[in-house]
């Protein structure tokens, strides 16, 4: 059972609500990773779609940067700006910008704050729970559904290491 506050009123619907309602939660990871952020989404009800509020502080990164093999995923700047690094490309990205990255596209997203405030974006996105994630910077593939992370150089050949003229 969740525990965390929604927007559910005592008939189990799910009304209207301000972002301020939204608790605010945070994660890092070092000095390098880490962001604060309202889940928009979770405190409506949704359980297909992901939608939070965001806010990278200066010299922050947003994750690793990674790619969805069945998830799509939008990001929209609300205040300040960063650097979307998509790829073997930056981009600088300022409130109004807007970017999609469709499921399969094999080009790395990640957001590093850049500049002396913080910036403020919603992240938009499918929530599947057989999602396939790569990481392109460190070979690495996380499985969701398994709850588990694997480096890519273990990779095997389907039929590799089974003796394929023994019966069972």
């Amino acid at each position: 059972m969740n525990d965390k506050p929604t927007s559910m009123n005592a008939d189990g619907i799910f009304e209207p609500f301000s972002s301020e309602d939204v608790p605010v939660e945070e994660w890092s990871q070092g000095t390098r990773f880490g962001s604060t952020y309202r889940y928009l989404s979770g405190f409506g009800g949704s359980i297909h779609v992901g939608v939070q509020l965001e806010e990278l502080s200066p010299g922050m990164e947003s994750s690793l940067n990674h790619y969805h093999m069945l998830e799509e995923e939008h990001a929209f700047v609300l205040e300040g700006e960063m650097t979307l690094k998509l790829g073997d490309k930056a981009y600088v990205m300022k409130a109004g910008h807007y970017v999609c990255f469709p499921a399969g596209q094999k080009a790395g997203h990640s957001f590093y704050n850049h500049s002396d405030a913080p910036c403020r974006f919603l992240m938009i996105g499918e929530k599947n729970p057989n999602e396939v994630l790569f990481y392109p910077e460190n070979q690495r593939v996380g499985v969701r559904l398994m709850g588990e992370g694997y480096v890519r150089s273990s990779q095997v050949e389907y039929w590799e290491g089974v003796d394929t003229d023994k019966p069972g």
